[in-house]
């Protein structure tokens, strides 16, 4: 098997989440992608617009299919394999993306056909990262059931700059009871604690540190999240059952230490804990980063007022330029160019560079245009006035349209006319301000 000879791509409910997500990439990759799902209405309108191909039979999706990705709800997976990958063609690759590996990893080894292979795959990541760039992959090869495929699929993950972590299903499902499990288990009992106590959390940012601030934004992500896929990922982990009776266990022996006044025990668990972590330097400077990323941008914003930025809404990427009129510690107001105000979430929005902001100002905006006629010496080189007149600032384009020597000219000069355009209607006077400023005489 080679890159070259997956041509067909079968993703098994590619309608949604992150199989909807591996389809739109894949297919940004010319390949010839399907999708399926048993809601054909709505499975077709999805494959109309991320360009791919719709089935809702699975059996026949995968008949040619070189490639077939099994993106299905965890507690589905063990039987859409047992139904579809009995009908693999020869020589395929199968593969499931779900993030417990014994069960998947078992079933495909039971139901593939010999003559197929097979590589289950964990991506660390949802439908919401723009890209693969920087994201955790993790591949559990079966013993001679990938020897072909393994390489390919991981020389093409890393040329995709992924960072591929190799393990087996049974690792990979108890170092996960941990990475997700008790990680997601204790942030939603947080959320719960927190409703319980009935603490508003807006009122508590008040009071908070940049470290508690941070905590609430990832609880926050996490229960805001399709609860049925949490409750999947706790339930499906046999593993995960062991981790969380071990979390509990030890947070009610830490509660009792302190209510019992054993200070000494405390610190020595404590001590003891910091010292298995041993990432302490690492920890610091990787969460000083998270806590300066925290208020880098409201900085930036501050040092803006006054000033023409323009931001993306990193969900909407919807731009939106205009003059910074206020910031607050949440949120930063713009003023647009028909004087509208405009407040948004600093926490959305990513602020442009100056040379991405011009771009997108070149292209969306309508421009004003000029021509304007300015006499020079005719010893004066025209290119090097040209390349001056397209340095000037307020200056989006600028072509020399008639260099002019005639009766209303006086001897050894020459009136050149360029055609300009700027964004603003009051950039024309700078404009002829600077061409005076340089020695010329304006028509």
């Amino acid at each position: 098997m080679t890159c070259e000879n997956i041509k067909n791509v079968t993703v098994i409910g590619g309608t949604r989440g992150l199989g909807k997500w591996i389809a739109t990439e894949l297919q940004k990759e010319n390949l010839n992608v399907t999708i399926t799902s048993r809601n054909k209405s709505s499975g077709e309108k999805v494959a109309k617009k991320i360009n791919t191909n719709y089935s809702n039979d699975n059996i026949e999706a995968i008949e040619n299919a070189d490639l077939i990705i099994f993106s299905v709800p965890i507690e589905s997976v063990v039987d859409t394999i047992k139904d579809v990958a009995p009908y693999a063609p020869e020589n395929s690759l199968l593969m499931d993306v779900t993030s417990v590996k014994t069960e998947p990893s078992k079933a495909l080894m039971e139901y593939s056909p010999k003559n197929t292979e097979i590589l289950p795959c964990h991506p660390m990541f949802g439908p919401r990262v723009p890209s693969i760039e920087g994201q955790v992959v993790i591949l559990t090869p079966i013993k001679n059931r990938s020897e072909k495929s393994f390489d390919i699929i991981k020389n093409f993950l890393e040329r995709k700059n992924a960072h591929v972590v190799i393990s087996d299903p049974e690792e990979h499902d108890k170092t996960m009871s941990v990475v997700q499990g008790i990680t997601h288990f204790s942030y939603i009992s947080i959320a719960s604690t927190i409703k319980k106590l009935n603490v508003s959390v807006k009122k508590s940012r008040e009071f908070a540190s940049p470290i508690y601030s941070l905590m609430l934004d990832m609880i926050s992500r996490i229960v805001s999240q399709n609860p049925y896929l949490y409750y999947s990922i706790q339930k499906s982990n046999k593993e995960t059952a062991i981790s969380r009776k071990t979390l509990i266990e030890e947070s009610i022996y830490l509660c009792k230490l302190i209510e019992n006044g054993e200070e000494e025990l405390f610190v020595e668990n404590m001590s003891d804990s910091a010292k298995h972590l041993d990432e302490y330097e690492e920890a610091l400077g990787r969460s000083d980063k998270a806590i300066g990323a925290l208020t880098n941008d409201l900085n930036i914003l501050k040092e803006s007022i006054g000033r023409e930025i323009g931001v993306e809404h990193q969900y909407s990427k919807k731009v939106h330029v205009g003059f910074v009129d206020s910031v607050s510690a949440d949120t930063v107001t713009l003023i647009t160019p028909n004087d509208k105000k405009i407040t948004m979430k600093i926490s959305n929005i990513n602020k442009l560079s100056d040379d991405d902001l011009y771009e997108w100002k070149k292209n969306n905006l309508e421009l004003c245009e000029y021509d304007v006629s300015v006499i020079f010496p005719t010893r004066c080189n025209k290119n090097i006035l040209l390349n001056m007149f397209k340095n000037i600032k307020p200056v989006i384009n600028v072509e020399l349209k008639e260099v002019y020597k005639g009766e209303q000219i006086e001897d050894e000069h020459m009136s050149l006319t360029f055609h300009y355009s700027t964004f603003n209607k009051s950039d024309k006077n700078y404009v002829e301000n600077y061409l005076r400023g340089i020695g010329g005489l304006i028509r």
